[in-house]
């Protein structure tokens, strides 16, 4: 089992720029694909970004295409979001999750993740 921590998150300003990160102990954190959801007041947990384990395929969910960017450092087991022109509906609970398979089946689906840090809050003030 891996354990994952989450850290980055906080309050800014519509058009703001914050970077989480996902800190991975315990297992190898390359084997894993890793992934980032997120979770608003109110709502489901939903898919935001995915990427491989060598860190060659990224994928990203409609309305944060162009603004958001996965990435990882395999050597620092860590995982990034890097997150640009925030918008208030980015307001969310952010995160991170290890895939259960390698392999990028169902990536946009939670219940093909196996491991999930605690979150840190993304907060956008209009």
């Amino acid at each position: 089992q891996v354990q994952l921590i989450e850290s980055g998150g906080g309050l800014v300003q519509a058009g703001g720029s914050l970077r989480l990160s996902c800190t991975a102990s315990g297992r190898t954190f390359s084997d894993y694909v890793m992934g980032w959801f997120r979770q608003a007041p109110g709502k489901e947990r939903e898919f935001v970004a995915v990427i491989s384990w060598t860190g060659d395929f990224t994928r990203y969910e409609d309305s944060v295409k162009g603004r958001f960017t996965i990435s990882r450092d395999n050597a620092k087991n860590t995982l990034y979001l890097q997150i640009n022109s925030l918008k208030p509906e980015d307001t969310a609970v952010y995160y991170c999750a290890t895939k259960t398979s390698k392999n990028l089946v169902s990536y946009t689906a939670i219940s093909a993740y196996g491991s999930w840090g605690q979150g840190t809050q993304v907060t956008v003030s209009s």
